[in-house]
């Protein structure tokens, strides 16, 4: 599904280098829940960007399925990121003028989709997430976690092949916190979605199949959950602890 093979980046400030990436070579499966963690400065969110192409990288290979990604051309790169790739960020990113239904809507209008099929599958994905009570509602007039559950379904809205999530539960409290963790878990189990989550959150990782740990813009390690999500997370716990990182360090 996702590939990246020998991933470098470095950032150039004047006559001053600060690599990020180093030599960054890592698979998603498709369905696959995974989450990338690692210490302030570490470079989660440098390879999430990567991924999207936001940001351009110095050496290496990203493929998409059977998409170079370092090969298409603007144009080519708006499509992927509107018809395979859906985006989950920090801020939501909701349209303040738009209710909730036609925020969701958003990526099937830019891709000129019919009508009837956007609006049932708009009505699915309410259902499935648990907002459509509130889907003729105005992003000011609900809560965090609400925009957050509305900005997962707007990413599954074109079925992409893979959902990208900037620190989803970073604004969001324990509770709304849960709520989006469901919802990214129903898209998995309901519509095998596959989903790459940047986090400082252990207990959100707890949940993902998968957690990549970066350190000075390397892998330093990759868990697989094997136990029990308690038991996962005391592993991911332990495992920040060892690098230095709290439970909750941002980058």
């Amino acid at each position: 599904m996702l590939e990246l093979n020998h991933l470098s980046k470095t950032y150039q400030t004047g006559n001053q280098a600060y690599p990020v990436l180093k030599d960054i070579s890592l698979r998603v499966e498709k369905g696959e829940f995974t989450a990338v963690m690692g210490p302030s400065g570490s470079g989660k969110t440098t390879l999430l960007n990567c991924v999207s192409c936001f940001i351009p990288f110095d050496e290496g290979e990203i493929h998409l399925g059977d998409t170079v990604m370092k090969n298409l051309t603007e144009k080519e790169l708006a499509f992927v990121r509107n018809n395979r790739l859906g985006f989950v960020f920090q801020d939501y990113m909701l349209f303040d003028g738009l209710t909730v239904f036609e925020n969701i809507c958003v990526p099937q209008i830019i891709r000129g989709g019919q009508i009837p099929q956007m609006e049932t599958r708009a009505k699915e994905l309410c259902r499935l997430f648990g907002i459509h009570h509130i889907a003729e509602k105005y992003p000011v007039d609900i809560s965090g976690g609400e925009k957050q559950r509305t900005a997962v379904a707007r990413a599954l809205m074109n079925d992409p092949d893979l959902i990208l999530a900037d620190e989803p539960t970073g604004n969001l409290d324990s509770k709304s916190c849960r709520t989006v963790i469901d919802s990214f878990l129903k898209a998995k189990e309901e519509l095998n979605a596959t989903i790459l989550m940047v986090t400082h959150d252990s207990f959100a990782a707890s949940f993902c199949d998968r957690v990549i740990v970066l350190k000075d813009g390397r892998i330093f390690q990759e868990v697989v959950k094997m136990g029990s999500r308690q038991e996962f997370f005391d592993e991911l716990l332990d495992l920040l602890r060892e690098l230095g990182g709290g439970e909750n360090d941002g980058e």
